[in-house]
């Protein structure tokens, strides 16, 4: 019944193609749970600045961009924003929609802004018109089919294995009676008649749904929007493939099934046409942003000038110390660290902590033992250039897979369709203890201790003193080095999350930064690396010994890896384990306080707690991203809101370390800040919904309840304490104590890096002496900040 064409349009096939692929380039990725990675929600608007990007959002998902314009105002009032802050945003802008001066912006923000609505889907006018909650049958049943098609695990059986997202549907949908029980008769016929690849089906419904070429691509962007994680899971899949050097048309395959509907509901309900051709002609329209969007951009500008401006006044710490440390400490960039690095440094003025990517520069994927799936172990933007792995002799091996099948066959068995009756009947009571023990945040045991990971492919002496080398050049920890030098890397202790793999390492794809903190200290102590060193222009004390650990971000607690013999520095060992103890205990009284509900003896209990959904605040309040001496920073208090790089440029031969870090984690730092950003602005679209009503889908994501849209990004118990937000949304600040003219050179070529600091999705600035000495503009310029602007 719904052959005819509703409408048609004159657009060229190759022009509809283009705005598909357009529309799905603009939807974020989002990686599945077992390797969470903060993922900027705004990637495919990096090459619009803040009001051009909530327009397009605006448009399609019915969104705002920046904080609240009351409370960016009562900011202002309360002198956190100051005339001059708002004065050198209002500058900044190029719009020429922005307020003719200071007054007149100060008088408008002070008038609520226009509610934004996304243009209507035709399952939105449809349900308007039939009072039939289209857009929730569809939520619902396709998320229904992507829920088994897309499963990694999770499901007992997926439909239609092996088959691409748009066949396995069309099957699927054949036999689902859902749109016809509500109403839409004959849909399953509709779908037999469609056609038999998705770009025919997306030309035929732009056909019938009389989309313009100017309209394609934001109708198909809202149309993707709609369709919530799912397709941001697919773009994953995309990104996946083309990391490998390959395709993937899941996405479109995503677009071709929600027109699909579309064309069908525009059939069912006649009396919408006019109405639906009014919202073409609205997508049609040029993407300029409204006068509201302008101000509240300059606005959300102006609040970061602010912060900036509070955080240069605590930059330029002590001197640096003078002789041999008592102990070095590497870290990762992670914000958590500056608040444990600041409290380990205040035990001892012979402490020296240094920061850098928690993958600790090894470009690794690992096979865990148990198993032949790699995890990868470096940043998301990188592909592994080397493989380790942690299993053991044969028989070891064998054994650690006997168990894991079996664990795995018996949660299968609780969890079918027909045993986990009898299982509840038989051996419930016996689990009364356990759930007990949960319940009261008793039921956590010590992890056993893991085997030493190892490279797969044995490097030869060469190998190990070249990539030793690269290590610690870009990790400025070329002198001085101490006899014991720990490589700490981080993770989170939680109990029934699934977002765990969330708070641990963003730098190691999601997992801990055991694996590579492990491999670099075993790496660094091997004999052979040792001797190749000098040849390499590098020198290490015969006496310096480097060790691993692991950061608990919940507790605080660190624990070492002594891993190499070392009956020499067992004093050494000793008094890093009392000051690392001490720092904690210093670094959960300040955590403390911000946490709700929480004391310095409890947290141990919130990391067992299987209730508690706040077990650590992760990375909320990042704010800033500071490359330079530790000098620059030691001693200030920066409340967990830095990533702290440590950055020599005296010693950066070339900036070949200065466009590493520009390129790499500067931008993976642009991900967590602005999935926080993003999350908290926007938590409908970008947000990961309520952890209290979670449940968990094919181990990919969550749904809310049990069903519907795939939710992404981080739930609102994340960034939320119940009563405000507890993530202040700032784009990230990045400080750099480098000549500007390397900066410039390493932005000229790379120009997508260029377009986050250009369209500014994150701010830039130069440092000299500890000072900002100059604030990037977009144009590959710099404004003097030397006068103390």
């Amino acid at each position: 019944m719904f052959d005819a064409p509703i409408a048609t349009t004159t657009a060229p096939a190759t022009r509809i193609l283009d705005a598909a692929t357009a529309a799905a380039r603009a939807i974020p990725p989002a990686f599945p749970l077992d390797a969470t990675v903060a993922v900027n929600p705004f990637l495919g608007q990096a090459h619009d600045d803040l009001a051009h990007a909530a327009a397009r959002l605006g448009r399609v998902a019915g969104i705002a961009l920046t904080q609240p314009r009351a409370d960016l105002a009562a900011q202002v009032a309360a002198g956190e924003i100051t005339d001059d802050d708002l004065t050198a945003a209002l500058i900044a802008s190029t719009s020429p929609l922005k307020p003719s001066g200071l007054a007149t912006l100060k008088a408008r923000m002070r008038v609520p802004a226009v509610p934004v609505q996304a243009l209507p889907t035709v399952a939105d006018l449809a349900a308007r018109a039939t009072g039939t909650d289209w857009p929730r049958i569809i939520a619902r049943s396709v998320g229904l089919w992507a829920a088994g098609h897309f499963d990694r695990g999770q499901a007992l059986w997926s439909p239609r294995p092996g088959h691409g997202a748009f066949a396995a549907w069309r099957v699927w949908a054949t036999h689902d009676l859902t749109p016809d029980i509500a109403g839409l008769t004959g849909f399953c016929a509709h779908v037999v008649d469609a056609p038999d690849t998705a770009d025919r089906a997306i030309l035929r419904a732009a056909g019938r749904l009389g989309l313009t070429d100017d309209a394609a691509e934001t109708a198909f962007h809202r149309a993707l929007t709609d369709l919530g994680g799912w397709a941001q899971h697919a773009r994953w899949l995309l990104w996946q493939a083309e990391l490998a050097g390959g395709r993937d048309t899941t996405l479109t395959d995503l677009l071709a099934i929600r027109l699909v509907w579309e064309e069908a509901l525009l059939a069912h309900c006649p009396a919408i046409a006019t109405d639906w051709q009014a919202v073409v002609a609205a997508h049609a329209a040029p993407l300029d942003p409204s006068p509201d969007q302008v101000l509240d951009a300059i606005l959300q500008d102006a609040a970061e000038r602010a912060h900036q401006r509070r955080l240069s006044l605590l930059l330029s710490g002590p001197a640096e110390q003078a002789g041999r440390p008592a102990l070095q400490a590497a870290f990762c960039i992670d914000v958590r660290s500056e608040v444990l690095r600041r409290a380990l440094e205040a035990q001892d003025t012979g402490i020296v902590t240094l920061g850098f990517a928690g993958f600790f520069g090894l470009p690794v994927g690992h096979r865990p033992a148990g198993t032949e799936e790699v995890q990868a172990h470096l940043p998301a933007l990188l592909t592994p250039a080397l493989t380790a792995t942690s299993h053991g002799d044969p028989d070891r091996e064998r054994a650690t897979r006997i168990a894991a099948r079996t664990t795995r066959a018996w949660g299968r068995f609780r969890q079918a369709a027909v045993s986990s009756f009898a299982f509840v009947e038989a051996a419930g009571p016996l689990y009364g203890g356990k759930l007990l023990r949960d319940a009261v945040g008793r039921g956590a045991r010590p992890a056993a201790p893991r085997p030493l990971p190892r490279f797969e492919a044995a490097l030869t002496a060469l190998e190990k003193a070249k990539l030793a080398a690269k290590v610690l050049r870009a990790m400025s920890l070329t002198e001085d080095h101490a006899r014991l030098v720990l490589l700490v890397g981080h993770g989170s202790q939680v109990t029934n999350n699934p977002h765990e793999s969330a708070y641990h390492c963003g730098a190691c794809c999601g997992q801990t930064g055991e694996v590579s903190a492990r491999l670099l200290a075993d790496l660094l102590n091997d004999p052979d690396t040792r001797a190749g060193l000098p040849a390499e222009g590098l020198h290490l004390p015969a006496d310096t010994l480097f060790v691993a650990g692991l950061h608990d971000t919940v507790t605080d607690r660190v624990s070492l890896f002594p891993d190499a013999p070392a009956p020499h520095h067992a004093a050494d060992l000793a008094h890093a384990a009392d000051w690392l103890n001490a720092a904690g205990l210093q670094a959960r009284a300040e955590r403390v306080r911000r946490l709700p509900g929480a004391a310095t003896d409890t947290l141990d209990r919130r990391a067992a707690d299987w209730a508690e959904v706040r077990p650590e605040w992760g990375l909320a309040g990042c704010a800033a991203f500071i490359a330079a001496p530790r000098n620059v920073t030691a001693g200030r208090d920066l409340q967990g809101r830095a990533f702290l790089h440590s950055y020599d440029w005296t010693q950066d031969t070339g900036f070949a370390t200065l466009e590493l870090i520009l390129t790499a984690p500067v931008v993976v730092a642009s991900w967590i800040s602005l999935q926080y950003y993003g999350s908290t602005v926007a938590p409908q679209v970008f947000g990961g919904g309520n952890k209290l009503i979670h449940n968990v889908v094919g181990g990919i994501g969550v749904v809310e309840g049990n069903g519907g849209r795939l939710r992404t990004g981080l739930p609102l118990q994340s960034v939320h304490d119940g009563d405000a937000a507890a993530h202040e949304a700032l784009r990230l600040t990045v400080m750099i104590a480098a000549p500007t003219a390397a900066i410039t050179d390493v932005l000229a070529r790379h120009d997508d890096v260029r377009a986050l600091f250009d369209n500014g999705w994150m701010h830039l600035c130069a440092l000299t002496d500890g000072r900002v000495a100059a604030r990037y503009r977009a144009g590959l310029s710099w404004d003097d900040m030397t006068d103390g602007r």
